[in-house]
């Protein structure tokens, strides 16, 4: 075992970023440097709502060769991103931007997978919860589509590979077109129990097999840079790209240090991705209706989750205030929550209402309106009303993942930028009764290091091992229940 240097990658549905990791297995040291960060986020073109991957390539290189001038020696390259969307390519060329799973084409797409094949079935075979933005549902609305506007062939129909996010940005660093599986799990087009893509479910919704490629596992090698991207980066020959739990969520659970007590995760961004770690999927009729999700982990782990909103709902009503030009502060505007004496409302985080960019300060006053709960009056008492929200949407998930599992949650670990987020890592912990160990904040760069280091020999060990370096070097901070 050897210490050495790898880059991380890390795309966030409004942000990237480029880290390096330094890691020494034998010294039992992990140290972050982050070298870019970059902003991200929907297009609207005539076609839809999309992503700028174009411009996302760009930054992403700019930041990798920024990474090469500071270190030399940087040995990998690990890409992880948000799951679920996708690029269709013929002949190594995009078929235009990837659409963004929050555009308003899936309901068509969710209808015509329902009246092939029923969702109870559905669960059985890839344990997904029901998203509607799910890959299958997307796929299915090209479909969808092309029949709408009577064209004798869609894009679906002209590609000849799919690639989801992580895999497209591989791809076009290394020329190899793979499918890394905790991603992959994400599609709803891999069987629960094997693994492997589900050809039957694929054959009866009318894919055609041979634009899915073949499955990876994190740690394996895509190869090296291409040699014009290499020379681009300023990188030497012969860096290779590691794949890494390439879907955000498990490269952020694998960097979790959770070590011998029974835990439950919060992965909290953009999405907040409650549950807990597994070794064999639960598909049962309770799992499928508490609509908890069984995906793809580092090392063949389970995560079985329940997506809850997130933050997106204070960063979208904090982007909707700031539309006529006003900058709001962010910290200021927490704390002003945290002073809210007053009870306020706590509303469904989870109402599909609160998934499309807009207005969501007034989708949450009408939801208060139709509920009979008092409108929240001041920017602070919105934002007291989303943390509340949020904390007993967590707490409750918390409860069902526990009773669905029969794990016997002790601890609750909230990772991602939630952890920063004290009120919310506070009020978590009252309303589940549970303390909260928040940190580390780079939780999905830190996993997405902790497997290349490994693949390089800069770390040795299982996953348990690998927490071990996160839980010596980012000491996380607790948060006792108020009330137990």
């Amino acid at each position: 075992m050897s210490a050495g240097t790898v880059a991380a990658v890390d795309l966030g549905a409004t942000s990237g970023r480029v880290i390096l990791g330094r890691v020494d297995g034998r010294a039992g040291t992990l140290e972050l440097d982050q070298v870019a960060r970059f902003p991200n986020g929907p297009v609207r073109l005539a076609s839809g709502l999309h992503w700028d991957v174009t411009g996302l390539y760009r930054d992403l290189s700019s930041g990798l060769a920024d990474a090469f001038r500071r270190d030399p020696a940087v040995a990998s390259i690990g890409v992880d991103s948000w799951a679920v969307d996708y690029a269709l390519l013929r002949g190594g060329r995009m078929l235009g931007e990837p659409f963004h799973y929050r555009d308003d084409r899936n309901q068509a797409g969710v209808d015509a997978v329902h009246a092939i094949v029923p969702f109870d079935e559905l669960y059985r075979r890839n344990g997904l919860q029901f998203l509607p933005f799910n890959t299958l549902y997307q796929l299915a609305a090209e479909q969808a589509g092309r029949r709408e506007s009577a064209r004798p062939e869609g894009w679906l129909d002209l590609a000849d590979a799919l690639l989801l996010i992580p895999d497209l940005i591989g791809f076009q660093l290394t020329g190899a077109k793979v499918a890394e599986r905790t991603n992959a799990s994400t599609t709803g087009l891999v069987a629960v129990q094997t693994g492997e893509w589900d050809d039957e479910l694929i054959e009866r919704l009318g894919f055609a097999a041979s634009v899915f490629a073949p499955l990876v596992s994190p740690g394996e090698s895509l190869g090296g840079l291409r040699t014009g991207v290499a020379a681009d980066l300023g990188a030497p020959a012969g860096i290779e790209v590691v794949a890494v739990g390439s879907h955000d969520t498990a490269s952020a659970v694998a960097a979790v240090p959770m070590r011998a007590e029974s835990a439950a995760y919060i992965s909290c961004g953009t999405w907040g991705l409650v549950g807990v770690e597994l070794e064999h999927p639960v598909t049962t009729d309770a799992a499928r209706e508490a609509n908890f999700t069984n995906e793809g982990g580092v090392d063949g782990r389970v995560r079985f989750l329940h997506n809850v909103m997130g933050l997106w709902l204070l960063s979208e009503s904090v982007r909707w205030w700031e539309r006529d030009g006003e900058t709001v502060d962010l910290a200021a505007l927490l704390a002003a929550a945290a002073s809210v004496a007053a009870p306020v409302a706590v509303f469904d985080a989870n109402d599909p209402r609160f998934l499309a960019p807009g207005d969501l300060p007034g989708r949450i006053a009408t939801w208060c309106r139709e509920h009979d709960l008092p409108v929240p009056q001041s920017r602070a008492e919105f934002a007291r009303s989303i943390v509340e929200s949020l904390a007993e949407a967590f707490a409750s998930a918390v409860r069902t993942a526990s009773v669905l599992s029969t794990v016997d949650v002790e601890t609750i670990h909230m990772v991602g930028g939630g952890a920063l987020n004290e009120l919310l890592c506070r009020r978590t912990a009252d309303r589940s009764g549970i303390p909260v160990l928040a940190g580390p904040v780079e939780a999905t760069a830190i996993g997405n290091v902790l497997v290349q280091a490994r693949a390089q020999g800069f770390a040795g060990g299982d996953l348990e091992s690998l927490r071990g370096l996160v839980a010596a070097a980012f000491a996380p901070k607790r948060y006792e229940p108020s009330v137990r």
